[in-house]
């Protein structure tokens, strides 16, 4: 028994040696040149890394815009009775309730509201059971009611009688009640605006609203408003997607669309001016293409007021006279031209003019910073694309000389025919593609139009619901964009969110439902490139060149105190170690230091590897401090792994430039 069992020991040692040498033949050793002189730098545009925001699987109705209530107006069929008024559903015995539509609103722009009437009373033949009867809403797949908070609650209505109603907020149990209020008005012919406020006894996520009664009556509803008091600001936007968005410090913002602008159908297309005003006067519309009805309470203005509260540069694409299956000619376009000329009267006109008055009157009374639009969303072939473009380009450039305008068309591969001051590139493909197009800009003119990639994700059996593979590629591209700063503009991943209860496109960076948010990896990717908006790009030399499976880039930038550090970032593509012996030039003699140098690393055990609600963290950037930092340094890059290298600089030593930022957050990691 003993002799066989040290022959079992030696044939197992002996595997595991020839594995282990396997493995260190199998390893790469490759050589980085850092050449931090001032000759080789080049200025990162302040807007290289933004993100996109399109109102696709329920991103803003029913996730960072924070209103509870789902079809607030009862609109969602249309202007026609009996219209659509899911997901509201009858309380109590049905029998006792008649739920109708009528086109009776005070409002002009959605005439849509509903009628209730009640059969039963709190005596007589026909008795209300316990709790009355009456609607209920349950939001976007249940409203999140958190203990101790309150929430706003709007609605209109009207009645023959006077009006005896409850409010309440109801938990997952029917019988579980988290708040509630009873309404009363005493004369109520009229439209009248009701409001109130409700405080939360109890935690739920999927709880709902309902309005009973216990009186037989007929009672008119529309507009019912449901609003957490907490968010950001007051400005309507949950807090805790926010701040997920914000922790990427973009440099811009494109919105609203996407194929959400140009609809399958015009008559379905955002149209900006139908999204502003008082929320209450909105008709709301139809997105045909994502299949889902929005009241655009998250309309022009809150973009706009979106991209002010995170920091950073709205980009407008606009709808071109283009949709899905429908165009309009050129020789017709001019009031969609005019549409947009008013809507950047709206963004930046002063308050005296006419749209800038009606932005004043919305609480914004000094011009938003609108410096970029787009014409259109993917329509570069189309019959009437150019013809139109051309109409808006010109139009824009004499009323606005300032503002910068995207082309549809690819400039890439051969020289645009007509004038623009970028051009839009898209790319979904698989892991494999989007990592090779890391050196797609690499011989592109610098003489035109900026490359602006506005989408990009690794897509398909490699993207999983976010995998581990879709993040790494998507960071080889993203330093191919980096290296190439002086031919692109900007890029952002897309799409930005996805309500787990939505999965209309797949994969998406952030992934929510009504009370829980994590990031794919492909968001926790992005925090690699946080610092490299405005900041200084180093030129890098991979030796021996022909590494297909690892790219990589230098920058440097300086925290918010005044710190200043040269950043590596390294991907590693390939299933094998690479071991990178790095060599930095350019810098005085013992300039870096090593006590507050880190390194991250972005990787996980296997390549499919995605975070869930279950296990919201698995695969998250992990930081670390450095040691034997210098000019000369041996690191590992593991196998399918995004790593950086925060270098400290001495604070007494000049490099070629640095970029002012705040300090990385580690919690976030």
């Amino acid at each position: 028994m003993e002799r066989n069992a040290l022959l079992v020991c030696l044939i197992l040692l002996s595997a595991s040696c020839k594995s282990s040498a396997a493995r260190i033949e199998a390893n790469q050793t490759v050589a980085l040149l850092v050449n931090a002189s001032k000759a080789s730098a080049k200025k990162i545009p302040e807007t290289l890394f933004g993100i996109f925001f399109e109102e696709i699987n329920h991103a803003g109705a029913g996730g960072l815009w924070a209103e509870l209530v789902s079809n607030r107006g009862f609109e969602a069929g249309g202007p026609n009775t009996p219209s659509n008024i899911d997901p509201w559903s009858i309380v109590g015995n049905e029998s006792y309730v008649v739920v109708s539509t009528e086109r009776s609103s005070c409002f002009d722009r959605n005439k849509i509201a509903l009628r209730m009437d009640v059969l039963c009373s709190t005596e007589g033949a026909n008795i209300c059971s316990a709790g009355g009867v009456g609607i209920y809403n349950p939001g976007f797949w249940g409203m999140n009611i958190e203990q101790g908070k309150s929430y706003k609650l709007v609605f209109y209505t009207r009645s023959l009688d006077p009006i005896n109603v409850t409010v309440s907020l109801v938990g997952t149990t029917a019988s579980r009640t988290l708040a509630t209020k009873n309404i009363i008005v005493s004369n109520a012919s009229s439209w009248t605006k009701v409001e109130a406020t409700l405080q939360a006894t109890g935690n739920d996520s999927n709880s709902r609203l309902q309005l009973t009664t216990s009186r037989k009556t007929v009672i008119w509803f529309d507009q019912v408003s449901l609003m957490p008091t907490d968010t950001f600001k007051g400005h309507g936007f949950r807090n805790d997607l926010f701040d997920m968005v914000k922790k990427l410090k973009p440099g811009f913002m494109r919105f609203p669309g996407g194929c959400f602008v140009e609809g399958e159908w015009l008559r379905n297309a955002f149209r900006w001016k139908e999204t502003i005003g008082p929320w209450e006067e909105r008709p709301g519309h139809f997105g045909d293409v994502w299949h889902y009805w929005t009241d655009d309470g998250f309309g022009h203005y809150e973009f706009l007021q979106l991209a002010e509260d995170l920091g950073t540069l709205p980009i407008w694409v606009f709808n071109n006279g283009v949709s899905h299956n429908d165009q309009v000619d050129t020789s017709d376009v001019l009031p969609f031209i005019q549409e947009i000329l008013d809507g950047l009267e709206f963004a930046r006109g002063d308050k005296t003019t006419k749209w800038g008055s009606v932005r004043a009157s919305m609480g914004h009374p000094e011009p938003f910073d609108l410096r970029y639009v787009a014409v259109g969303n993917e329509d570069c072939g189309k019959k009437n694309y150019l013809g139109n473009y051309l109409k808006f380009y010109n139009a824009i450039k004499r009323a606005y000389p300032d503002i910068k305008i995207i082309s549809n068309c690819d400039g890439s591969s051969k020289p645009l025919d007509h004038p623009a001051d970028f051009y839009d590139y898209h790319i979904y493909s698989s892991a494999n593609n989007v990592f090779a197009e890391s050196g797609k800009f690499n011989k592109v003119p610098r003489n035109g139009p900026k490359a602006f990639v506005s989408e990009y994700a690794v897509t398909g059996n490699d993207a999983g619901k976010g995998s581990l593979l879709a993040a790494i590629a998507e960071a080889g591209f993203l330093i191919g964009i980096e290296n190439n700063c002086d031919a692109v503009e900007m890029a952002s991943y897309a799409p930005l969110f996805v309500n787990t209860n939505d999965r209309t496109w797949n994969p998406d960076a952030i992934v929510f439902d009504s009370s829980r948010a994590y990031g794919t990896p492909s968001y926790w990717m992005q925090h690699f490139f946080r610092e490299s908006n405005g900041a200084t790009l180093l030129k890098t030399t991979l030796q021996p060149s022909t590494s297909s499976n690892l790219v990589a880039s230098a920058i440097t930038w300086k925290d918010a105190d005044g710190k200043t550090y040269l950043r590596i970032k390294a991907v590693n593509f390939g299933s094998s170690d690479v071991n990178l012996q790095i060599s930095i030039e350019g810098l005085e003699v013992s300039s870096m230091l090593a006590i507050g140098s880190t390194k991250t690393e972005l990787t996980s055990s296997a390549v499919m590897d995605e975070n869930s609600f279950v296990a919201p963290r698995k695969v998250v950037p992990m930081k670390a401090q450095m040691e034997n930092v210098g000019e000369d340094m041996d690191v590992v890059l593991a196998p399918h792994s995004l790593t950086s290298f925060d270098l400290l600089i001495n604070s007494s030593i000049k490099i070629v430039g640095y970029h002012d930022s705040s300090a990385a957050d580690v919690s976030s990691y």
